[in-house]
């Protein structure tokens, strides 16, 4: 897809599209700058890169036994909990995994890389290159899914802190002193320090997640083993027999029990984000072997556990308690240290989602769909580090603000969900296409994908749907607002892209002109920056209007935006003469990649087109935009669109230019 990457005030760049293949699988690069911590673990083992992804990629999905039994047991007791009902609830989450995760995720999505890079934004792309044109329904698709992923991000954090904090109230010396109150603001500071460490990178704790989380999931294990073992009929709950059993008998409340469920694979599409860090069989064989075992085992643990719970209340002729399952099945003694383990392996599954939001925003950035934002790398040598500023006190202030509104982890349960099954359906659609288009698979095996896990997703999306007024809006709310500000930033990007270019004169034209009547020469050479290298750089024209001068040497220079994540070396600029006094210049970038112009030009000096870049200035076309009624969006559209371009950062800092050469030529054009 080709569209306005850097601003409407910024010069006249646009990312387009290239031609480099891509491919639909193949063996992990074991390297890039997914959504993971950003330690680099290129050259690293296998068993290296499986730890990894422990601490990153399931990070989210493993802090969900805190709450997701909890929930769904809760929802399926409105008129008490019978034993069939803690069969049945144990038997969707285990089935849920398996269908989800590991059929849907592992074994089919995990297929569709692009060079090595999953994500939704990646599959995209993908997905428009396996059509072989640009798309709006694709574009809407991974528009649509981006968005979501934020409303994720803003949840995932309150989420899972609130639900490690609130195991204080099970230990019980602290029972009685640890209120709401209390939890909220421990884990208040926990979220202020997990995001003001943000600006310094992560490079230093990063390499302690792998060991952390596997302990993590180890103690899970282990919780779950020694509660199955004392009552082991629950392991019946792994037929499917009684998830269907359930839903037939319970009908509505059935259904809410599912979006209740659904919580078990919240954090499943960091599998496919974070394949480029990883690689596809380190995550593969982590989940598989390791981490699917676990979370399982801690199921059957939980479920044994309420087996156990009610038989010891029929037996006193009680009701059933209402109880934190995961915590209260720990010995008494052991739930401190469980909930300082909690606690650790909850801001882990917090911090890889906001580095995966910084990591998704950038690659909105480089294919356009974002304005320019400062992207601050945090590391000289680790690629996946990157820091955003302006996201990440967005995300604080969001994740506190849904803290104090929801409060405990139970009402905000009620907002997980929507977000994560928009996703789905997305993937799932644009997987569908890869597999027609790209990997050439007929109409009924492609099918034979789409139809039931489709059928699944509408059908969790159903389920989930039901608690919208109670929490569920809040993530569609997010994904609106961002699919808005996406799709106004593309469109009027689109319509100022259109404009200039009628506006302009047609770089042979201009060759004319000055062959006709040459202007006085300067010494140096001059770029100028455009999306477009066959019309006229604005500057260019300026320049010539109002200096009446043109450079010994002058470049056009264009910066595209592939659809694949990284560009090789080799492919990384192309020079093509015009004549003695003009060259142009396409610098390529993957959309995982941040621009560079001074290291684009030191290849370019090694091609032959010799200059000194402290002897270079640089001209930027800066566009002051005001709103017309004409245009081809609504005003109220076309003000947003010039907020989010007054708000775009500074274009000499994005392309890294050094700030003293750089000349700045205006001009005011109507939206």
């Amino acid at each position: 897809m080709a569209s306005e990457a850097f601003g409407a005030s910024a010069p006249d760049c646009a990312p387009a599209s290239s031609d480099i293949p891509l491919q639909d699988g193949g063996p992990p690069n074991g390297s890039g700058n997914g959504s993971g911590n950003g330690h680099d673990l290129k050259g690293h083992g296998f068993f290296a890169l499986a730890l990894g992804s422990i601490g990153v990629v399931f990070g989210d999905i493993g802090t969900s036994p805190l709450y997701a039994f909890k929930e769904a047991l809760a929802a399926a007791s409105h008129d008490g909990i019978v034993r069939s009902e803690i069969f049945g609830v144990v038997s969707l989450a285990l089935w849920a995994m398996f269908l989800i995760v590991t059929i849907k995720y592992v074994v089919f999505i995990m297929r569709a890389d692009n060079k090595g890079e999953g994500g939704v934004l990646s599959l995209m792309a993908l997905a428009q290159h396996a059509m072989g044109r640009r798309t709006g329904l694709v574009f809407a698709l991974g528009v649509a899914g981006a968005a979501l992923f934020y409303g994720d991000a803003v949840i995932t954090p309150a989420m899972s802190v609130l639900s490690a904090v609130e195991g204080l109230r099970t230990i019980p010396a602290l029972e009685h002193g640890v209120n709401n109150q209390v939890v909220l603001l421990i884990a208040t500071v926990m979220l202020l320090g997990l995001f003001f460490i943000q600006s310094r990178g992560t490079a230093s704790v990063g390499k302690l997640f792998g060991p952390v989380c596997a302990l993590w999931f180890g103690v899970m294990f282990v919780l779950g083993l020694v509660n199955l073992a004392a009552n082991p009929g629950i392991l019946m709950a792994v037929n499917p027999f009684y998830a269907v059993q359930f839903l037939a008998q319970h009908g509505l409340t059935g259904f809410i029990v599912l979006g209740a469920v659904f919580l078990t694979v919240t954090g499943v599409e960091a599998l496919t984000a974070d394949m480029g860090h990883f690689g596809r069989w380190p995550i593969q064989a982590a989940w598989l072997f390791f981490v699917l075992p676990c979370l399982a085992m801690n199921y059957l643990g939980q479920g044994a556990f309420a087996l156990t719970t009610l038989q010891t209340a029929e037996a006193a002729g009680t009701a059933m308690p209402e109880l934190n399952w995961f915590f209260e099945m720990a010995p008494a003694a052991l739930r401190l240290p469980l909930v300082l383990l909690a606690g650790a392996a909850t801001v882990i599954a917090s911090q890889a989602v906001i580095t995966g939001a910084f990591s998704l925003t950038q690659q909105a950035i480089q294919l356009g769909l974002l304005p320019r934002l400062d992207v601050r790398r945090t590391s000289e040598t680790q690629s996946g580090q990157i820091f955003v500023p302006q996201l990440n006190t967005m995300l604080l202030v969001g994740v506190l603000a849904i803290m104090f509104t929801f409060q405990t982890s139970s009402a905000l349960a009620h907002a997980y969900g929507l977000a994560v099954t928009g996703t789905m359906i997305v993937t799932t659609c644009m997987a569908f296409i890869v597999m027609r288009k790209l990997w050439k698979w007929s109409m009924p095996m492609a099918l034979l994908f789409m139809v039931p896990f489709l059928t699944l997703d509408i059908t969790f999306l159903s389920a989930n749907a039901l608690r919208f007024f109670s929490g569920g809006w809040l993530p569609v709310l997010i994904g609106a607002v961002l699919f808005l500000i996406m799709a106004t930033w593309v469109r009027g990007s689109q319509i100022l892209t259109a404009k200039t270019r009628r506006d302009s004169v047609p770089l042979v034209d201009l060759m004319e002109i000055l062959r006709a009547r040459a202007p006085h020469r300067a010494p140096g050479t001059a770029i100028f920056l455009t999306s477009d290298p066959d019309m006229t750089p604005v500057a260019l024209m300026h320049n010539l209007k109002h200096n009446k001068v043109l450079h010994e040497r002058n470049v056009i220079l264009t910066v595209r935006t592939t659809e694949t994540p990284r560009v090789n070396e080799e492919d990384r600029v192309k020079i093509e003469k015009v004549n003695d006094d003009f060259k142009k210049v396409i610098v390529n970038y993957g959309f995982m990649e941040s621009p560079n112009i001074p290291k684009a030009l030191a290849v370019c000096r090694k091609q032959g087109l010799k200059f000194d870049i402290m002897a270079t200035s640089f001209f930027l076309g800066r566009r002051s935009i005001v709103p017309s009624a004409n245009s081809g969006m609504p005003l109220w559209q076309d003000r947003l669109f010039i907020y989010l371009m007054k708000n775009a950062a500074n274009p000499t800092d994005f392309f890294k230019i050094p700030p003293g050469r750089v000349v700045e030529l205006g001009a005011q054009v109507t939206v």
